[in-house]
């Protein structure tokens, strides 16, 4: 079997899983030119078969329930994507609120209100670190169990 072509290599990426343009690109930037691939990569939107708008549906979708909206845009951006497709594929995709998301983080990970200072800022942290605005995670973190109940 020879060499296979940037084309069979961007449709055996694309078959594992959507990728974003940028991603495609810097997949293939090994195996030829920046014309040869920016040619490919015209040929895959045309045909519809590499398309940042649904590789961005499709990530939100999948992470939206484990991170927050910090998160899903700098890992978007880090990808490559758009900044206004970001925004707006949050928008459309995020059907709960950044609080609710955070809450369901915070009772999967520790299920009880922090006793202490010292483990206020441990779950603080770990809400951050997930993604969740600040005044999200202070909002999270000083209310009374009852009332998300």
């Amino acid at each position: 079997m020879g060499e296979l072509t940037l084309r069979e290599r961007a449709l055996r990426h694309l078959a594992r899983r959507d990728h974003s343009r940028a991603e495609l690109a810097r997949k293939l930037s090994a195996y030829g030119s920046a014309e040869e691939i920016e040619a490919v990569l015209a040929r895959m939107g045309e045909l519809e078969l590499q398309s940042d708008t649904r590789f961005a549906e499709a990530w939100v979708r999948s992470k939206a329930a484990r991170f927050g909206g910090t998160r899903l845009r700098s890992e978007l951006m880090r990808r490559g994507v758009d900044k206004t497709l970001i925004n707006e594929t949050i928008a459309n995709e995020c059907v709960e609120s950044e609080l609710d998301r955070a809450r369901a983080v915070w009772q999967s990970r520790f299920r009880t209100q922090p006793a202490d200072s010292r483990e206020w800022a441990r779950q603080a942290r770990f809400l951050q670190t997930r993604g969740f605005a600040t005044d999200v995670i202070c909002k999270l973190l000083k209310e009374n169990p009852d009332e998300s109940a």
